[in-house]
């Protein structure tokens, strides 16, 4: 697939198909992620990665809605494949406090951004396009901040990685409903893009 096609093509898909996919594909999702940029190649990104009904539905157990049934998005449990992104800002501080970078305060006043939150945020993207590329459906979707803690118990995800969000991937059904905020549309160019100032 052209890359226009796969950036064009990527939306939010919320209802899959009850179907595996195949090993090769969710392989090659992971080793993108791996290929996302990070601050001094800091690579502070870890990922969960669950597969199968057994899996999955241990995370919905986990996170999920507290009323499943009146959930709108029925077929988001479905996903064959959930991987959720973990970010880590203690290997950006120990990053920048070695001799090449030389931070040794290790403080966050020296981030204009929480750049570990950022570059896995850009892994997810990675992910979300190459399902795209390799005609498959996915969705990022946050975890609620009141179950963060239900998270790290159920999968044993240690205090110093923050679950940043959640990536679905699956077969996406032949009719997927459009979420409503899409009739929003795109924001016009000249209201985003401000070339040589404001």
């Amino acid at each position: 697939m052209e890359f226009q096609d796969v950036v064009r093509g990527r939306r939010m898909v919320r209802s899959f198909e009850d179907r595996p996919l195949p090993r090769d594909v969710v392989e090659r999702i992971l080793s993108n992620a791996q290929r996302a940029p990070s601050a001094g190649f800091s690579q502070g990104w870890a990922f969960v990665v669950l597969e199968g009904t057994r899996q999955t539905q241990g995370y919905w157990d986990a996170v999920g809605p507290d009323d499943a049934e009146a959930f709108r998005w029925q077929d988001l449990y479905r996903a064959p494949l959930l991987i959720v992104c973990l970010s880590n800002k203690k290997a950006y501080l120990d990053r920048y406090a070695e001799p090449d970078k030389g931070w040794t305060d290790r403080s966050e006043a020296h981030w204009p951004a929480p750049y570990w939150d950022i570059d896995t945020g850009m892994a997810a993207l990675l992910m979300l396009l190459t399902a795209v590329d390799a005609g498959l459906g996915a969705l990022f979707f946050g975890v609620p901040p009141e179950k963060i803690a239900t998270l790290r118990e159920a999968f044993g995800i240690p205090l110093e990685l923050h679950p940043i969000g959640t990536v679905a991937v699956g077969f996406p059904k032949p009719f997927d409903p459009p979420s409503p905020s899409l009739k929003r549309g795109h924001r016009p160019a000249e209201e985003v893009i401000h070339r040589g100032r404001w």
